[in-house]
């Protein structure tokens, strides 16, 4: 049962980021694709150029995905996915409530949580890495953790809208 909970978990989570990803790149599913996601991105996110973060936050969303999906290169594809929900997390959720009900990163740490676990786990026997007794060099994990890590860090660094919008809304009456 181990490993049908961790096909679950998988399918779950890779196919979800997957199709949130294809939203991105494609503008799948009522997305809306590279153009306008990158034009949300710069405006409201003050990512720039946002064509660029929305090729990488929808490439690391729908690869990430299906690696994830298939148990392919583990644990490349969960680590892949964690970028984009770590910049939503800082960039679109900061200083809500944590409940998505109120614009909080409730589903963004849901699925951080659930690709933390499948890293910690591995990918189970119903993947394609078992199928093929593949395992990703750790040079290879290691390049992918980083720039995971480094991206994330330039997308948080700089200044948005939103991020304004939410400290200006949490100040007393009069502050200044």
């Amino acid at each position: 049962m181990r490993d049908f909970g961790l096909l679950l978990l998988r399918l779950a989570l890779g196919g979800l980021l997957a199709g949130h990803g294809a939203q991105k790149l494609f503008g799948a599913f009522g997305g809306h694709g590279i153009k306008g996601t990158g034009g949300f991105f710069e405006s409201a996110l003050g990512l720039k150029p946002g064509e660029q973060w929305a090729l990488l936050a929808g490439g690391g969303e729908f690869g990430g995905g299906m690696l994830t999906v298939v148990g392919l290169l583990h644990p490349i594809g969960p680590l892949t996915t964690m970028a984009p929900m770590i910049v939503a997390w800082a960039k679109v959720h900061a200083g809500k409530p944590i409940w998505a009900s109120e614009g909080g990163a409730e589903l963004p740490l849901l699925n951080m949580a659930i690709a933390a676990a499948l890293i910690c786990t591995g990918p189970g026997k119903w993947s394609v890495d078992h199928l093929l007794g593949v395992r990703p060099h750790p040079a290879l994990t290691t390049l992918a953790a980083l720039g995971m890590a480094i991206g994330s860090y330039i997308a948080i660094s700089q200044p948005s809208q939103l991020a304004q919008t939410a400290r200006q809304s949490n100040e007393p009456a009069g502050a200044a």
